[in-house]
């Protein structure tokens, strides 16, 4: 009797454990043992994996980064202030991830996607790590299609292709996010995704891009991923990598993507910081061993897919008295596909879009640029590199033959008409019609004071009456002989009319 009564019990037992099986689970928890400026170190946890999500007293997260023996070092992406020495952090069993898909598009979150905006919860179905393998060699196309910025210096000479990854490297207060927010603004209704990542810049210069954003009715394409300079180091170095989650979704919906990481110095300096605490070896200028590769893993995420979609990145980074030798300057250099370089010396002469035609490069976009900027890409470098020279040599006060004289006053037009408003985008045909007339040197007998006025007659006119042409330059057809006379002959007409009837460009 009594072994059929401990059956029993033992049966019922067996169904009630069956029965509350999926409430049932155990849980690895650990202590805080310290606690300082975006780490802690934590004891317990001996099966917590690399860069997993950790979860602290009150709903706090952390990354678990150094799987040391002895203890777990993990980094804060939420204010340490809010954790105190003793308590208990538990492990989730999953990866950083952020939510992906349509419902991002005009919104502004954090790394960890949530909302820093007043449009609500978001109600994205899908999650995604935030670290993703970038896609394989076999999956990769060529980079062949342009990427229109609207900036005639940088589509005529320095060109982007859908897929490339282009540097844009400057001094402080140099225009390196103007440049970046007018590429932006220029995929306006080009059907291009753009996702913003801003990685410890100041509040109110991020307002200052969201309203621009909003001013040019652009947000409704855009994503803003938002890491300020007032947030824990660990959510500023997670930051690039959510936004590439984000955008890697568009991308493979086969849809075509930009990204601005403004900027990757910030990156660094919080990746440092981190690396310090938690008492990683230091190496060159204190950063740690593999500061190379946590860019890289990041850039190479950014290209065009065989299946359709591609992710074009613009790196933003910040150097020191135009060293371009600096240290993570030079690492991403080497990661990206050219650069675009910002010169303190031009922009303090007024001369914006302060690029240094000579100091930049791109590897791949002269590929994708379009054909009809042939006409006027070659020679226009040439002019400009030979001027720059002479102009150099000119100073020294020595008497010059009337064919450098003519050289050096064709490339102060030249670089007159590379003058540029931070919010003026041109069109292909625009640029185009300009840059062959001050190519040909239709534009050096006028007074420097006068060209631009001339340059905006020239856009004027070519708006009006090379609509046929600019549709053949969009669609990627090649100019021919006749197209060009056309273009030379209009902007003639224009020059004979006097020029005064378009409004003052340039700054």
């Amino acid at each position: 009797m009594l072994n059929e009564a401990l059956t029993g019990t033992s049966t019922a037992m067996s169904r009630l454990l069956e029965q509350h099986q999926a409430e049932l689970s155990l849980v690895e928890t650990g202590r805080v043992r310290h606690v300082g400026h975006g780490v802690a170190l934590v004891d317990g946890l001996p099966g917590v994996q690399a860069l997993e999500l950790v979860e602290f007293d009150g709903g706090l997260f952390g990354l678990a980064f150094n799987l040391d023996p002895e203890q777990v070092g993990v980094i804060l992406l939420d204010a340490s202030e809010r954790i105190s020495a003793g308590g208990r952090v538990r492990r989730t069993g999953r990866v950083a991830d952020v939510p992906v898909g349509n419902e991002l598009l005009g919104r502004i979150v954090n790394a960890l996607g949530q909302p820093l905006d007043e449009g609500g919860d978001l109600t994205a179905m899908q999650r995604w790590p935030i670290e993703r393998e970038a896609p394989a060699i076999l999956d990769r196309a060529p980079v062949n299609q342009p990427l229109q910025t609207g900036i005639k210096v940088i589509d005529a000479t320095i060109p982007i292709g859908r897929g490339q990854r282009q540097l844009i490297v400057g001094d402080r207060q140099t225009g390196k996010t103007a440049i970046a927010l007018a590429t932006i603004l220029n995929q306006r209704d080009r059907d291009v995704i753009c996702i913003y990542c801003a990685i410890g810049q100041r509040g109110d210069a991020v307002a200052r891009v969201i309203e621009t954003l909003r001013s040019q009715q652009v947000m409704s394409q855009t994503v803003v991923v938002v890491a300020g300079a007032e947030q824990p180091p660990g959510l500023q170095y997670i930051t690039p990598y959510a936004a590439t989650s984000m955008a890697e979704y568009f991308m493979e919906q086969g849809r075509d993507v930009l990204i601005v990481y403004d900027d990757l110095t910030h990156h660094a300096l919080a990746y440092r910081e981190l690396s310090l605490l938690l008492r990683r070896p230091p190496g060159r200028e204190a950063y740690p061993g593999d500061i190379f590769y946590i860019h890289s893993r990041l850039l190479e995420r950014s290209t065009r897919l065989a299946k359709g979609g591609s992710l074009t990145a613009l790196p933003i980074i910040e150097i020191e008295a135009e060293n371009l030798a600096a240290y993570i300057a030079t690492n991403l250099i080497s990661i990206t596909d050219g650069q675009i370089y910002l010169s303190p010396e031009l922009f303090h002469k007024g001369l914006l879009p302060a690029v240094d035609v000579g100091k930049s490069v791109s590897r791949v976009g002269g590929k994708a640029q379009l054909p009809a900027y042939r006409l006027v890409a070659g020679a226009l470098k040439l002019y400009y590199a030979q001027f720059e020279e002479l102009e150099m040599f000119a100073r020294f006060g020595t008497r010059l033959d009337q064919i450098t004289r003519a050289t050096l006053e064709r490339g102060k037009r030249v670089r007159e008409i590379l003058k540029q408003h931070e919010r003026e985008a041109l069109s292909p045909c625009e640029q185009i019609a300009v840059l062959l007339a001050v190519s040909e040197g239709l534009f050096d007998a006028l007074p420097l004071d006068q060209i631009a006025v001339a340059e905006q007659t020239v856009r004027n006119m070519a708006i009006s009456e090379l609509t046929e042409l600019g549709r053949r330059i969009q669609q990627g057809q090649a100019l021919k002989a006749e197209d060009r006379a056309a273009v030379l002959t209009l902007a003639r007409q224009a020059l004979e009319a006097g020029g005064t009837d378009g409004n003052r460009a340039g700054p």
